[in-house]
């Protein structure tokens, strides 16, 4: 009898695992955000985990106003040489597939989009901080067009509205896409995707495809460590935030020799905030007017210009953020809210910094000879004209500086001579009595 259950068992298994390995598997990708290497690294990653794992189909759910060319470029790329089919999900209700979610969503095998989103404004912005002229932007935008019509005709898309999605930043809700032909599908979710996407032939590299997806089961793919860290330098605003420590850390080293560890911080944060600036090809304009902005911030420690180079430091700093990605998408610009915070908080730390160097130098020096001087003690001795005195918890040698200064009394420096110090009697007043005006 137990061998009968135990061979009951292992067939269940086997049928289980049978089961699951002859269900089909879809593989999910979310892009959420600026198009950046991140994305693409990410996208191409998924196609290849697709690939090697035998899966029927991969879905990118995608909702971003936009990004940078190049990262476009090998996307689309990547989404044509796919020897696994590729559904591109304008999803969830209010995400848009903006400028190049637009490329995106052309060369996907299949595009569908969700209720209450919306596609368009790919009209290219940004030409790397670099002053354009017509007849760039004429080339810029006709490559564009060209690019995009390419990917039309390739996937069996609507190729005029294409055009004037890059020459008039047109934008079009689901259900108009759907009826002038830029999207095959609206779907409510991701099942009600999969079943309607379930028996459609689609070409992908390797050939023709048949999707089986209606039952499959669904397996998300999320970025790792590196697609994630990529993704944070493709933020100027982290670029910007990096570009402050590096001259926080800077000025501290430099201010104080040895110190090591700011200087340290100071030189990574350096060199990952150039790494990011890279990435979004900033103007370097701005670039010039913040290192402008250091240099004054470190000669304001050494010059004693009572806060002047502070003032234009603070200025050229604000005026080189501002220009640093003043010509990229607003989604790609330096918050201003940002800027001016930063630039605030460096006003208020340089202020405090030369505020405490002014206060030092008009500071009563403490320390050596000219220390003694106004110290109070207590004569041990007749000082008579010369005799010996307490200050400081040592005995000195004092000679007084006018009338004869008897034992106990408490006495002022008011000189030193050599190792002696020439003293005077201060008078002592009985509580809640004024003191007289010391004689001339």
């Amino acid at each position: 009898m137990q061998r009968l259950w135990l061979l009951w068992a292992i067939l269940w298994v086997g049928i289980f695992a049978f089961a699951q390995d002859s269900q089909p598997v879809v593989y999910l990708i979310k892009v959420d955000g600026v198009i950046g290497p991140s994305t693409a690294h990410y996208i191409s990653r998924a196609i290849g985990e697709a690939d090697r794992n035998g899966a029927t189909a991969l879905v990118i759910q995608l909702d971003t106003p936009g990004g940078l060319m190049k990262s476009t470029d090998d996307i689309t790329r990547a989404m044509l040489a796919s020897p696994v089919p590729i559904v591109v999900y304008v999803s969830p209700s209010g995400a848009r597939a903006g400028s190049a979610g637009v490329w995106i969503t052309y060369a996907a095998n299949i595009a569908a989009m969700a209720p209450a989103t919306h596609i368009g404004a790919a009209s290219p912005v940004g030409l790397g901080g670099q002053a354009p002229d017509e007849t760039l932007k004429r080339k810029i935008t006709e490559d564009a067009v060209a690019n995009l019509r390419a990917l039309a005709n390739k996937r069996g898309r609507n190729a005029e509205w294409a055009e004037k999605a890059v020459r008039e930043a047109a934008s079009i809700t689901e259900q108009e896409a759907l009826r002038l032909r830029v999207v095959d599908l609206i779907a409510q979710d991701l099942r009600d995707l999969l079943r309607k996407i379930d028996g459609r032939a689609v070409e992908t590299a390797s050939g023709k495809v048949i999707l089986r997806t209606a039952n499959a089961r669904v397996v998300e793919i999320s970025p790792d460590v590196r697609e994630k860290f990529l993704d944070l330098l493709s933020d100027p605003n982290v670029g910007f935030v990096l570009m402050t420590i590096a001259i926080y850390g800077i000025i501290f080293e430099l201010s104080n020799p040895g110190a090591i560890f700011p200087g340290v911080i100071g030189g990574i944060a350096l060199i990952l905030a150039l790494a990011s600036f890279a990435i979004l090809k900033v103007n370097v304009a701005g670039l010039l007017l913040i290192g402008f902005a250091l240099l004054l911030f470190l000669l304001d420690l050494f010059l004693p210009s009572h806060g002047i180079l502070t003032a234009g430091g603070i200025a050229s700093f604000i005026f080189g953020a501002i220009l640093l990605t003043e010509r990229q998408a607003p989604y790609l610009q330096i918050s201003l809210q940002l800027i001016i915070a930063v630039a605030l908080l460096t006003a208020a730390f340089f202020l405090f910094a030369v505020g405490a160097g002014l206060r030092a130098q008009r500071r009563v020096i403490r320390t050596g000879r000219e220390g003694l001087i106004g110290a109070t003690g207590v004569a041990r001795t007749e000082i008579n004209p010369e005799g010996t005195v307490f200050l400081q918890g040592e005995l000195w040698s004092a000679m007084s500086d006018g009338e004869p200064i008897p034992n106990g009394a408490r006495v002022q420096v008011v000189g030193v001579e050599g190792l002696r110090l020439r003293v005077r009697r201060v008078e002592e007043h009985p509580p809640g009595t004024a003191a007289k005006p010391p004689h001339s």
